[in-house]
């Protein structure tokens, strides 16, 4: 290398860590490109259509934390394994239902409070074990085929983008069970999709295909078929990977905090933001690649 070439690559790129291996799941397949940045988190339930059980509530927060803390991770693809994406949670057995629902025996006999903060605090841990998809620093980009039904949609909708087969099929599931939906989809999917379109699906538990989840907003794109979907999406997901990490990060962040905030607010956050960010070494390497007609390189974070 010539001392020029060597300018080109910030410091931290040529001294790489060695990549961990990824931890085992019993629910869950994760990994990571380290090539292309890409880590990826598949749902390993196949045979139940990969509905959610204890396990999987446990570990895909564990999951997540692991991809977002991991420095060669700069975009995740989220897939489900199988013909179906995620059936919602696992109601196979009464008792899989009642532990779902937070009915353990431990509160049998206890008082009507103790059993509804007991409650209370099993359905917050539900929520953070899903709203960990939208917490993780980087875009989570998500892949449907099949049924995506109840919690499967809480699931989605905490994703960044969304794509799907054009047969995929969603439903808000929970009023057909006498379940108020309680772990994101409605406080989420109105601002992917407006609030009238949310109402009506919730109320009414309309299965919809791929085709109108693309009409209304619910996916980016509708693919035709499952092949197509996962070169679609992987593609997309190596693309904003490409990109700079902390561009990509900011965007992401500055998004979220415009959905929960005023314009004002926002214009607000996004400023002192990028009073730090601007000052960083990506931008020195976008404006050097560009004009040396190049593909940037970027530190690991």
């Amino acid at each position: 290398w010539t001392d020029s070439s060597r300018a080109r690559i910030p410091p931290r790129a040529r001294t790489p860590r060695v990549m961990t291996a990824p931890p085992a799941f019993k629910t869950l397949i994760v990994g990571v490109n380290a090539a292309t940045h890409v880590g990826t988190l598949a749902l390993n339930r196949p045979s139940k259509s990969n509905a959610i059980d204890g396990d999987m509530w446990r570990e895909v927060p564990e999951a997540m934390r692991w991809l977002d803390e991991n420095e060669h991770v700069r975009c995740v693809l989220l897939t489900g394994e199988g013909k179906n994406f995620c059936a919602g949670i696992d109601v196979s057995t009464p008792e899989s239902l009642s532990s779902q629902l937070g009915q353990s025996n431990a509160m049998k006999g206890a008082c009507a409070g103790r059993k509804a903060e007991a409650l209370y605090r099993h359905v917050r841990r539900l929520q953070d074990s899903f709203t960990s998809v939208e917490r993780c620093r980087v875009p989570v980009i998500c892949a449907i085929q099949g049924a995506c039904f109840g919690g499967g949609v809480d699931l989605v909708t905490a994703c960044d983008v969304r794509f799907s087969t054009r047969d995929a099929r969603f439903c808000v599931k929970e009023v057909d069970l006498a379940i108020t939906a309680d772990i994101g989809t409605l406080q989420r999917l109105p601002t992917i999709v407006g609030h009238g379109v949310a109402t009506e699906l919730a109320l009414t538990a309309r299965e919809i295909s791929g085709e109108e989840a693309e009409r209304v907003g619910l996916v980016t794109r509708a693919f035709a078929d499952a092949g197509e979907l996962s070169r679609g999406a992987s593609a997309a997901a190596i693309a904003v990977a490409a990109k700079s990490p902390l561009a990509v990060q900011g965007t992401k962040a500055a998004m979220l905090h415009a959905r929960d905030h005023s314009v004002n607010e926002g214009l607000e956050h996004v400023a002192v933001m990028n009073s730090a960010r601007l000052t960083s070494e990506d931008l020195t390497e976008a404006m050097s690649a560009k004009f040396q007609r190049r593909k940037p390189i970027f530190a690991k974070l």
